[in-house]
């Protein structure tokens, strides 16, 4: 069962990956109701290309569903009895498919098994700080599925325990009846003559006497049942709730948490169908124990007994209802959020998820969800509970979508695909703030009711942060404000409230997750990298990297305040080196052929111990989005000294003409990128191949880069 356990903690595209082994030809609810057995047997010593084997896989086959068989016999309640037909169902699907080729069956098998520990295992790499977390994960996992367990033997036992109650309690009722029966006919025998009733008088009296003293014993025994049935309930809803708040304040906590990284480009945050799994057993168990309290409850009605059970009953009723309430409004998600960055008049999506919607039948009677859109102080608001319907901030065109239920996956969600925001509402601005720091937000809200109009459910879920912005320009400075927000809220927080200054290290780790998905790329910022951007930040000029470490930002540092001399502020400087290398530098960063990050400086320091016609590349620092040449050669002034040159930064628009590794290729004077590569050996792969011969008599014109100065000193 171990593999399995790891199996279900698989993220991204190992997950999609695991789930795709499985299908018509093999369920995976076979997997998982039998993981045990399945993960005991000799699948490996058949021989699959042997026919004389296939005995051996007849008789696997049959043992499969035979306890896929004993699997359904063992269900019970009301969910157990959909269970039990469904893998009814499943054995006999098995048996009609594999019958004539049982072979194929451990073909199957074998192929599922050992790709499931593939996954793990690369999953699980040991040597990888990864492969930590995989087992904390696992330990924890097992925990999770073990309470599980533990809560579905106490809701057995408590629903043997009311059985057992009613049966008493319909065996009681016919004893009162009876007591009432003799009492009448005691009654009677005053009409009759004083000798027969002398006669009868006794035997009766004996008998109701026999019984009221049993009924006596009975109703205490009966009371005493009721008590204990209540107190494993209350015991049953304890756990409930540790288990709940596992799930929902750890587990889905940490979801959306992975889910404002990856805003921030960290990795993806990871299917949902394992929490999906874990609510919808929460919901099951929570339903089957609302429901026995339900009956006990109608039991106590039917023969009211003097004691404490009425108020009793009444607290586990009000504590199954919040615990379910509380399932129900924390479920209602945002699987795939809004852009954070939104432009009016632009479309846009995002999609809506109910993690208990099927197990709860909510899709029955599907419900609508809408989306606002609502500033910060509407958010504060909302969260209090203050009166805020109908208050927007703007308007959504298509905001109104139905929720589908998607049997193959057993998810109720609403896909809104084409909303718009038409219009937006501003508040008043406080002090420095600019519009790209105002942060708005979707609120998508719906109701429903569940077990048939029983409970009604106003659920509301408020996505991350949106920055609103009408023209591209306004762009990165929106950027700036959502990746601080994505990095540095915190769990729980007043919307959308962020500390306005934070440790340097922390910020260094929100920029190198941003660069590493901007540029798509392994290579994030080096040590190096990160001392000269704190250089940067902070007008330093320490090449200690421990200097730094203490050290904080402000948001006002960061994209508020300009450079010392320069009109751009941090993050425009950082942003538009993200930009360049993301549409025109990609292959070189990955090559390493760009070192970047290094001032000019630096770059002559570099150089002048090395040949002529040694060049580097760094990224401009009095421009935003550039990056320039400097090379060591003769200085034409003075003979026998040498110097280093700079060329005047490239941007995205001289890319656009003519390619990086083509303007290498034409400046002859560059011959080894730093510190001795042959610059052919790097680049050349990347160079545009010559021109084609002449066509219909003309000659296609070619542009090519000349640097003067440069032919002057070569």
């Amino acid at each position: 069962m171990a593999v399995w356990i790891q199996a279900q903690q698989l993220q991204g595209d190992a997950l999609h990956q695991m789930q795709s082994l499985y299908g018509q030809h093999f369920p995976i609810e076979v997997r998982h109701y039998l993981s045990q057995w399945l993960e005991g047997q000799l699948w490996d010593v058949i021989d699959l290309e042997n026919p004389q084997e296939e005995f051996k896989a007849k008789r696997l086959l049959d043992s499969l569903i035979q306890e896929l068989q004993n699997k359904a016999e063992h269900q019970v309640g009301e969910d157990g009895f959909l269970l039990k037909i469904k893998l009814g169902h499943y054995a006999s699907q098995l048996k009609s498919t594999y019958d004539r080729c049982p072979l194929e069956l451990v073909r199957c098998i074998k192929h599922i098994l050992y790709t499931e520990q593939r996954l793990v295992r690369e999953a699980s790499n040991s040597s990888s700080p990864v492969g930590g977390m995989m087992d904390s994960m696992s330990q924890k996992y097992q925990q999770i599925n073990q309470a599980f367990e533990e809560l579905r033997l106490l809701t057995q036992d408590t629903e043997n325990d009311l059985r057992k109650l009613q049966h008493n309690q319909e065996y009681f009722i016919i004893q009162y009846q009876e007591s009432l029966r003799i009492q009448a006919q005691l009654t009677s025998l005053t009409t009759l003559p004083p000798a027969d009733r002398q006669l009868r008088e006794p035997t009766l009296l004996s008998k109701r006497a026999t019984v009221e003293a049993w009924l006596t014993r009975e109703a205490n025994t009966l009371q005493k049942y009721r008590l204990d049935l209540a107190e494993k309930h209350q015991k049953s809803l304890q756990l409930l709730r540790k288990q709940q708040t596992i799930i929902l304040d750890d587990e889905l906590i940490h979801w959306k948490r992975r889910q404002q990284l990856a805003g921030n480009g960290g990795p993806p945050e990871g299917g949902l169908d394992i929490l999906q799994s874990w609510c919808e057993k929460l919901a099951e168990t929570i339903w089957q124990n609302r429901q026995q309290i339900r009956r006990a409850e109608h039991l106590r009605q039917q023969l009211p007994i003097p004691g404490p059970i009425e108020e009793l009953l009444n607290d586990l009723n009000s504590t199954i209802t919040d615990i379910i309430s509380a399932l129900v409004t924390s479920t209602f998600i945002i699987e795939k959020q809004p852009p954070q960055v939104l432009k009016t008049q632009t479309k846009f999506a995002a999609t809506v998820r109910l993690l208990v919607g099927g197990k709860l039948n909510v899709h029955m009677n599907p419900p609508q969800v809408k989306a606002t859109i609502i500033s910060e102080q509407q958010a504060k608001a909302l969260l209090k509970n203050e009166n805020t319907r109908n208050d927007s901030s703007g308007e959504i065109l298509n905001n109104n979508c139905v929720m589908e239920y998607h049997q193959a996956t057993g998810t109720l969600s609403a896909n809104f695909r084409n909303m718009s925001l038409k219009r937006i509402k501003r508040s008043d601005r406080r002090g420095a703030e600019s519009v790209t720091e105002e942060k708005f937000t979707i609120l998508f809200e719906s109701q429903f009711s569940v077990g048939g109009n029983e409970l009604v459910f106003q659920v509301k879920t408020l996505s991350l942060p949106v920055v609103v912005i009408v023209h591209g320009s306004q762009d990165n400075n929106a950027t700036a404000t959502v990746l601080w927000d994505n990095a540095f809220a915190e769990p729980g927080r007043v919307p959308f409230i962020v500390p306005d200054k934070v440790l340097w290290p922390q910020l260094c780790e929100a920029l190198n997750m941003k660069y590493k998905a901007e540029v798509q790329s392994n290579r994030g910022l080096s040590e190096e990298n990160l001392v000269f951007l704190a250089q940067k930040a902070f007008s330093s000029t320490s090449i200690n990297p421990d200097d730094y470490r203490g050290m904080t930002m402000t948001w006002s540092q960061f994209n508020r305040e300009s450079l010392p001399g320069r009109n751009f502020t941090f993050w425009q400087w950082f942003d538009g080196v993200m930009e360049l290398t993301k549409k025109h530098l990609k292959p070189h960063w990955n090559d390493g052929a760009i070192l970047g990050f290094v001032n000019k400086q630096q770059a002559q320091d570099m150089l002048m111990s090395k040949p002529n016609g040694t060049f580097l590349l760094r990224f401009s620092d009095s421009e935003i989005g550039g990056i320039t040449i400097a090379w060591v050669a003769e200085n034409p002034n003075k003979p026998g000294e040498r110097m280093v040159w700079n060329l005047m930064p490239y941007t995205t628009k001289d890319f656009s003409i003519r390619s990086l590794a083509d303007r290498i290729s034409d400046l002859n004077h560059l011959l080894f990128l730093y510190p001795d590569r042959p610059k052919d050996e790097v680049f050349s792969k990347y160079y545009t191949p010559p021109l084609s011969k002449a066509v219909d008599g003309y000659v296609k014109p070619q542009i090519k880069q000349v640097v003067p100065e440069a032919d002057l000193i070569t």
